[in-house]
């Protein structure tokens, strides 16, 4: 399976209401529950007044990712728990995105590599 790892480094928020964006090129992902709004984007991006985690790195599994298929985000979270690594992770429609904090990173990246995974620079 190909890893990619993305450029920009990434912000966990939680805005105390819905921010607005303007239509842009960069990574944005919204959920909203009923107790809470969360917000995924580059560090660029935070909104003011909301509570942050900065310094994630993202890897998004290559290609798109069909419905039926099971266990990706276990085999993946299964080898960098093995190493003590925190992940935060965000499904798509198409794919899977493993954020890490950058200073985990190159660690995660030689844990999977030795797992068989194999990595591109976005």
């Amino acid at each position: 399976m190909i890893l990619e790892i993305l450029k920009d480094r990434y912000s966990v928020c939680k805005p105390e209401r819905m921010p607005e964006f303007e239509k842009n090129e960069d990574f944005i992902s919204i959920t909203v529950t009923e107790d809470e709004i969360s917000l995924v984007c580059t560090e660029k991006n935070v909104p003011k007044n909301c509570e942050v985690q900065s310094g994630f790195c993202a890897m998004r599994v290559k290609g798109h990712l069909d419905f039926s298929l099971t266990g990706i985000i276990a085999r993946i979270s299964g080898v960098l728990s093995e190493e003590g690594i925190s992940i935060f992770v965000l499904s798509t429609y198409d794919t899977d995105y493993i954020f890490i904090k950058e200073e985990q990173l190159r660690k995660s990246i030689d844990a999977l590599e030795k797992s068989g995974y194999v990595f591109e620079r976005k």
